[in-house]
This record gives C-alpha cells, structure tokens and sequence, in this order.
C-alpha cells in the first residue's frame, strides 16, 4: 500500500518533465481569469495572491531550496507593494515580466550548483541526516550552507541507495542525477520561444495554487496523467518501465494489457526505440507519451531480451496493437475470512471511478452479491484507506448501496447555492453490520462516505484519529476529454465550493473522526488537508435528515415527492449501546498485543518507511484490528437476539 502511494507521487513529480504547453501572454490571462471566475472565493487577482504565486513560482523552479541563495529571493519573498501592484496590473496587460525576472534569476543559480557538484565529488558527507531535517527548509543563508545543505541531501539519498543491490545502487544514484540535469536543462532552455511558453506555465501553476490548495493547472502531459488516475484506465501496452539509462525495463506487465495477452513481451525486456526513435537517455515520461496511443494503433519496440545463463543479448523488433487497459488492482480488491458458520467480506475500494463499462458501485455491488451467493456473510469492512476520491455521484451511489433513500451529501457553491444529491435507490445491497475503515490519506469522496454512513448511524467508522479533511469540491476542464483530446494549452481544475453530509458537517481541514480510534501507519505522520499551503477555512450547514426538497424547482417538487418521499433513511442507533464494549476491547487487544505496541513505537518516530511497515509480522495490523472489532460486534448483536435460557422450574 505505502508503495503505491509513493509510486503514484513519484509518477506525478515526473510528469513536468514533458514539453511546455502551447501558451500565449493571452492564454494565460484567459485561464487565469476563467479559473478566477469559477472559484469559490477568490474572483480577482489581488496583491495578496500575488504574493503567493511568487513564493510558489519560487518553489517551482527550486522546490528543494538547492540552487537560490535567500538574499537572491528577497524580492519575491518579501515583496514590496509597488512589485505587486505592479505585476497585477502587468497582468491585465498581458505582461509577465516579473515572473520571467524570476526565472532569469535561476539561470546563474543553475551555473553554481554545478560548479558546487564538481567541488563536492569526493567531500565528506554528514553523518546521521534525517528526512525530518528538510522540513520547512529555510533558503540558504549563504553558499557554505547550500553546500552543507547539498552534501546533506546526498547523504540520505546514498543512505537510502546502501538498502539496494551494488548495480541498483548506481544505477539509482545516476538516474537521481540524470534528473537533476533534465530539469536544469528545461529551465535554460536556449529557445526564446520555449522559454516563454514554459514561465507562462509556471505562471499559471503559481497563480492557480495560490487561490487554495486543490486548484491547480495541468500541462497536457499532467492532464493525461490525471485522467488515468481518475478513469483507473489508459490506452497503451500495459506495461510498467524503468528508467535504466540504457533503455526501459519493463519490470510488470499489467493483466488484460496487450503486451501481456499477446505474450509478447516478457518482463526484463529493455525498450530501446520507439517506432525506430531511439529513446535511449529519453525523459521516461517521453518514452510513454511514445508508447501511448489512440486504441487500436500499432506501435513497433524495439527491444534488447537476455537469454540463458551467460544472458545472450539478443535484439527484437515487436509490433503490438494498443489497447485499453483498466488498472484494475487500483480499483477494488476483494477478500473474506471464515467467521463462524460464515464470512466477513473485505472489500478496499481505492477510487471512486466510472467509465464505459463500469464503476465503483457496480463493481461493488457485484462483489457484494457473490459474497452472498456463495457464503453466509455476516458482516462487511468496507475498506476505504488510501482512497483519495473520485467522482462525487459515486461517492453518493456507493452510499447508496448501505442506506435506503436520502440526502448522501449537499454541495454549496460559488454563487451560495446549496444543492441536495441524494441516494433514490430502493434496494440496499447489504443492510448487515457494516464497519468503515479510514486512515489519514482517506480523502474528498471516501469521507463523503464515511461520514455520511456515521451520521445515518448505518456504519461504525474504525482507523486513524482523522481522515485527510478535503471538504471542497472541483470541476475540471479535462473531464470530458477523451484520450488524445486534451487541450494542448493545458487544462486546470478550480475549487467551486464545498461539500457538507447529512449531517450539515464538512471534512474540510477537520476530517471524519472515527467511532473507534485504530492507528495505522500514517497514523502520526502530518498528513491532511490542514498541511496544504492555502487550504480553504471549514464550515457548517444545517442538518438535512429532513430532506424538504427545497433546492428542486416546485414545478417538479410534487411528482418527485410521489415517487421518493417512502422508504427514507431514518437515524439509527443500533449500534449504539456496543460502541463502550467494542472501543473497550478494542484498546486491550492493542496494548496486550507486542506486535501492535512495536509498531506504534515505529510509527511514532515518523520515519516510516515500507520496509519498517513490512517488519510487523508481514499482517496488516489496522485491518486485523477492524476485523476484530466486526466479529466483537457481530456477536454482541445476536446475543442481543437470543432469548435467555429459562431455568427449570423447582418441584
């Protein structure tokens, strides 16, 4: 889980490595003002967020503070209000000479560095440098200390390369290089013209992340990028590469892919050329952009496959057809464990996804189905660690399948507007004991779920103290693109308002809090919504058990009122006369549990790391936990049932 979860990150940091958009001055005042227009509250561009793109034009350019000095930065950190006047109404001129004064201010930054990397080959590093030293950095007092700080930075990387094999290590270590000098060389880029389009990007990234923490611009490779995160599909071979410096190692070939299916690739095999364009020292984004296409277009490889023991190298040249490929493992993971005369179903949804021919509800309900067909389920953990969201209708029709009719979540917009979605379902999928298990990076529809659950009293809420606390909700330009579509001037995402549960509660900045506390691994680490830069303040609407149907038009109030107002979700309590004896038992078998209490001490360094995870019995300890809790409560229930034995009575 923790591997994926850096993967994905790792993924996302790597797709600003494509080309720059096709952006004009104008384009970016357009996108600035569209993205101003849509926001939930902030519709101008003022001083204030001036301010802040600078200091986030600054981070993009030089997030790891390793090439600027602070007294280099002074001006845009610490601003005068003629600068920003200035660069406002340049704005509105088109003009964005401040930000490309930034820019050229790298240029002699980039030079020292390397003249630093040289001088540094063979210094001494630090001893003892923690991942915890480079939390809110500072920038650089002076040159002495960006050394010390680079030497530093190498130190936990090398620390980091000793834990992989002799040849994984250099080839690590080369490849963290090779990116260094790939983003260097995008920033001095000797093109005029590709320099602008690239300052104007950053532009629209600095300005877009200055409104909150969830608006952002995307370059059309992050837009793609963030459609396969969203669809949990994409149209390529289905293979997994690694950069190797002398080709791509295909290191997993993903089922239902073509590569896989056609048995045509293995592997091990090294992708060298693309359609006879050698990729070799290629950005690996590149290389898959190459590989990626329209489905049912062919695209040739080249590729290197070692045979036998003395591992002969023989080179092949293989024609595979594009297909669609669902990332599947990325969607539901179905499970059970025997409970008595029969199951407990653990399903873990990890997104909220719908495209041509599924969702997230449908997969779930069909997996719901089988558990009953097939055994006498008594109970189901719905698992929803890690899951960052989705689409909000699915968060809503996956509600949907636990609760009978009624408000799931109400969404308030940037106009005041509040509008009701609502779960008009009759026939619940399950209505047995359910329990929800959240950590910290449950996020944005997977805390629509979980506490809308809570509050309807349909679900005991068991993990971490608190969910991630995204209570905002955004439209996106890129949600009706369709592969190969994406506008080639970028595409953004703009927070348009929030979003409260039944309860009139939103998660913003404060999560779902949990009936019954269970730490997990993310469980001391400062993860959460309330760690973003300009995250939005939370608020509170009033409860809407009682759903008035106040947000439909009265032309269309009374035919819906006949076809929806039965069968409603009343608030329930049933299981609140256990909650005391299940929190009770649950804290006894942490603390008499050895392995539990080692892992919280690990935790509590937060260092975590996925082999210090791995350490702990190889057993997922926050899901073993849940379990235990489902099974207490499954039993307290039917003892609740059954009669009491009558003694006999005395002659």
């Amino acid at each position: 889980m923790f591997l994926r979860i850096i993967a994905l990150a790792l993924l996302l940091s790597l797709t600003a490595a494509a080309k720059p958009p096709q952006l004009s001055p104008k384009d970016t005042r357009v996108k600035i003002e569209e993205i101003l227009k849509a926001h939930v509250s902030h519709h101008e561009l003022t001083p204030e967020l001036i301010a802040r793109a600078f200091v986030n034009y600054l981070d993009e350019i030089d997030p790891g503070k390793t090439y600027f000095l602070k007294e280099e930065v002074q001006p845009w950190i610490n601003p005068s209000t003629e600068l920003l006047l200035e660069t406002v109404a340049n704005y509105k001129k088109e003009n964005f000479s401040n930000f490309e004064a930034i820019h050229e201010a790298i240029l002699p930054a980039i030079e020292r560095r390397n003249a630093i990397e040289k001088q540094i080959v063979n210094a001494p590093l630090p001893k003892d440098v923690k991942a915890e030293d480079f939390k809110n950095l500072e920038w650089a007092e002076n040159e002495e200390a960006l050394i010390n700080r680079i030497l530093s930075i190498r130190s936990l990387q090398i620390d980091a390369a000793e834990k992989l094999d002799h040849d994984i290590k250099a080839q690590f270590m080369l490849r963290l290089e090779k990116r260094r000098l790939k983003h260097e060389e995008e920033l001095i880029t000797e093109s005029p013209k590709t320099r602008q389009k690239l300052v104007l990007a950053y532009v629209l990234k600095s300005v877009s992340c200055a409104l909150d923490s969830q608006t952002a611009y995307f370059t059309p490779a992050e837009a793609n990028q963030f459609m396969i995160q969203v669809q949990q599909r994409l149209f390529g071979i289905g293979a997994q590469l690694r950069d190797d410096l002398n080709g791509f190692t295909i290191v997993r070939l993903l089922e239902g892919g073509p590569a896989k299916d056609g048995n045509a690739m293995r592997v091990n095999d090294k992708i060298i050329a693309v359609n006879n364009e050698p990729v070799v020292g290629m950005d690996i984004i590149e290389a898959v952009e190459l590989i990626r296409g329209p489905k049912g277009t062919p695209v040739n490889l080249t590729i290197l496959r070692e045979y036998g023991e003395e591992k002969r190298e023989e080179k092949l040249d293989i024609k595979i057809i594009r297909g669609e490929v669902v990332l599947t493992e990325t969607r539901l993971e179905k499970s059970y464990e025997p409970f008595g005369d029969g199951v407990i179903g653990i399903l873990h949804l990890y997104s909220f996804y719908q495209d041509s021919t599924t969702s997230s509800t449908a997969d779930l309900r069909d997996a719901i189905a089988e558990l009953k067909r097939n055994h006498n389920l008594k109970g189901i953990i719905l698992d929803l660690r890690n899951n960052a969201g989705g689409l909000l209708p699915q968060a809503v029709s996956v509600t949907g399948l636990f609760i009978k009719k009624g408000i799931v979540v109400s969404v308030k917009d940037n106009t005041g507007q509040v509008q009701h979605l609502r779960n008009i379902e009759d026939k619940m999928a399950w209505e047995g004991p359910l329990l929800v298990l959240t950590n910290k990076t449950s996020a944005s529809a997977a805390e629509i779920v979980a506490q809308t659950l809570q509050d309807y009293g349909r679900a005991i809420v068991v993990g971490d103290e608190t969910t991630y606390g995204k209570g905002t909700f955004q439209t996106f330009t890129l949600e009706s693109a369709n592969y190969g579509k994406i506008n080639p001037k970028g595409e953004y995402k703009v927070t348009r308002g929030r979003y409260y549960t039944v309860s009139g509660k939103s998660p913003q900045l404060v999560g779902v809090h949990p009936d019954i506390i269970v730490p997990g691994a993310f469980s001391q680490l400062e993860i959460g919504e309330k760690y973003s830069k300009y995250p939005l303040e939370s608020e509170q609407i009033p409860a809407n058990f009682e759903d008035t149907l106040s947000d439909v038009p009265s032309s269309h109030r009374t035919e819906i009122v006949r076809l929806y107002k039965f069968n409603l979700q009343p608030i329930l309590n049933t299981y609140t006369s256990y909650l005391d004896v299940l929190k009770k038992n649950s804290a006894l078998r942490i603390e008499q549990n050895k392995n539990y209490q080692n892992f919280m001490k690990e935790i509590s360094k937060k260092e975590l790391s996925s082999e210090n995870v791995e350490n702990f019995g190889l057993s997922d300890l926050q899901l073993t936990e849940a379990s235990n809790i489902l099974k207490d409560l499954i039993l307290l229930m039917q003892e609740s049932l059954t009669p009491p034995i009558q003694s006999p009575a005395a002659a």
